[in-house]
């Protein structure tokens, strides 16, 4: 039975009411939904967390799901106040032991110290910016993918606690040109070829 807790990070601020982030949440919950071989979990970040609770989840999923907005090239406020008090709270209680290192050697090993070794995790974002803006030459990102750039270290962010990544997902130019139907047929392949080998179908 594969266990998947689903983070969704969506907030209502400024212009932007989460609604995106949410309808991405409810078609990996959907998409999960047609399986007996899946447990799923989900936080709402907008809706109020137990840190306590949080780090028990964690510890017992073996997947995790991130779905995020992007707010001035970094995730939304709300969600990093989470990372900060949930993984906080998981020191020595499954998240992460130390940093790793060894007092008779403090210049190696930074970084070893996770304790959820064996667990992996999913990135999705949502972008004003266009695929363009990161694939063009001589357009804003140099070139440098989402998970090269901007999310380098949310990246090493989990690879601290142990985990190691799935392919990440990324949506582009979802303020001026997106297209629900379109977008959502695409990321649904995309977690139909990253979890086929644990999903069984219900007939």
């Amino acid at each position: 039975m594969k266990k998947i807790l689903i983070i969704n990070a969506g907030q209502n601020f400024g212009h932007s009411g989460g609604l995106f982030n949410n309808t991405i949440t409810e078609t990996t919950q959907k998409f999960f939904g047609q399986s007996n071989d899946v447990i799923v979990q989900t936080t709402t970040i907008e809706n109020g967390y137990s840190a306590e609770e949080e780090v028990s989840k964690f510890a017992w999923a073996d997947v995790i799901i991130y779905h995020t907005p992007v707010w001035w090239f970094q995730i939304p406020h709300n969600f990093k106040k989470y990372i900060d008090e949930v993984f906080t709270a998981g020191h020595n209680k499954g998240i992460y032991r130390s940093d790793g290192r060894k007092a008779d050697n403090p210049e190696i090993n930074y970084g070893t110290g996770g304790l959820m070794q064996g667990k992996k995790y999913m990135l999705t974002t949502t972008w004003n910016a266009p695929a363009t803006a990161f694939t063009l030459p001589g357009e804003f990102f140099d070139q440098k993918s989402v998970d090269e750039g901007a999310f380098f270290g949310f990246h090493r962010m989990n690879a601290f606690t142990g985990m190691t990544p799935l392919k990440s997902y990324h949506f582009h130019d979802v303020e001026k040109n997106a297209n629900i139907e379109k977008d959502m047929k695409a990321y649904n392949e995309h977690l139909e070829e990253t979890f086929a080998d644990c999903l069984v179908a219900l007939n």
